[in-house]
């Protein structure tokens, strides 16, 4: 398709409205970090009734459909929320991190102080953002 200047989305095939592979993940990552993850995933669950969700890369990834908005990870010292379009997104709170031509994310650290309202807001964005790229897709 030559002179089409948009970008092929990323799908994922096997999302669901709710994954049980992801409630058992939530459960294998106990303590600080795993209930950091488990709140912002929840918070991307609620973005929208079209929401669904899978298990991708040993990480919980939110979905519009098929297509992946948001993802959370635990690591040994802190939690990543990602996002897949992340490079499109405001983020007047500077808080995206990462290089990648689309992905970007937060690392949450324990004991370090996190603006809230700001990843809600950048949770938002990205949900917004694929809705948009999939309506005008």
């Amino acid at each position: 398709m030559q002179g089409d200047m948009r970008v092929e989305l990323l799908r994922f095939n096997g999302a669901v409205e709710r994954n049980p592979a992801i409630d058992a993940w939530m459960k294998e990552h106990a303590g600080e970090l795993g209930a950091s993850a488990h709140h912002w995933f929840e918070v991307m669950r609620k973005c929208g009734d079209e929401v669904r969700e899978l298990l991708h890369d040993g990480c919980p990834v939110a979905c519009l459909g098929d297509v992946p908005f948001g993802y959370v990870n635990v690591f040994t010292s802190h939690v990543n929320v990602g996002f897949f379009q992340g490079a499109a997104l405001p983020d007047p709170a500077r808080l995206l991190q990462g290089t990648g031509k689309f992905m970007r994310h937060v690392k949450l650290r324990p004991g370090t102080a996190l603006n809230a309202t700001a990843l809600s807001r950048l949770i938002d964005a990205a949900y917004l953002d694929v809705k948009a790229r999939v309506e005008n897709g």
